[in-house]
């Protein structure tokens, strides 16, 4: 019975792990959204799902700004394409050191934002010290599924 029980449990992690998604997010110079941004700036993942970061351009890199509690921050290199797994629930923010005055931040929700207020209040915040760009991050943050 025991033995079972270990084979089932052993399974059920494969699986988890066989379902992990790996997203990409690049670092862009320009898109349609303007300049400095990330695409997709808003991504919805699944806890276990991994995102690469890929500087498209020179001068780019990942950086966490708000992470849910008990998350560990992230920050790629300079320049440097990064993957980070994502295994706590909740509302990331995210920038681009070198170009968040021109709001280059991006949003990642990892299943349920169980960190949404927090986050939305930052916003604002992370906003008002944006000179390009203004607004950006105001419309990712809507689409924050609570």
């Amino acid at each position: 019975m025991k033995k079972i029980v270990k084979i089932m449990s052993a399974t059920a992690l494969l699986c988890a792990f066989a379902y992990a998604k790996d997203y990409e997010v690049k670092m862009l110079d320009v898109n349609d959204e303007g300049t400095m941004v990330f695409e997709p700036g808003f991504i919805h993942i699944q806890k276990g799902d991994s995102i690469t970061f890929v500087p498209t351009h020179k001068t780019h890199w990942a950086k966490s700004v708000i992470v849910p509690e008990g998350a560990s921050k992230f920050e790629s290199k300079l320049d440097e394409k990064a993957t980070f797994k994502f295994d706590t629930e909740g509302v990331y923010i995210y920038e681009c050191p070198p170009h968040k005055m021109m709001n280059m931040l991006g949003i990642i929700q990892v299943g349920k934002a169980t960190n949404a207020a927090k986050a939305k209040a930052a916003v604002p915040k992370l906003e008002k010290r944006v000179s390009e760009n203004k607004g950006r991050l105001e419309k990712y943050a809507t689409q924050i599924k609570e």
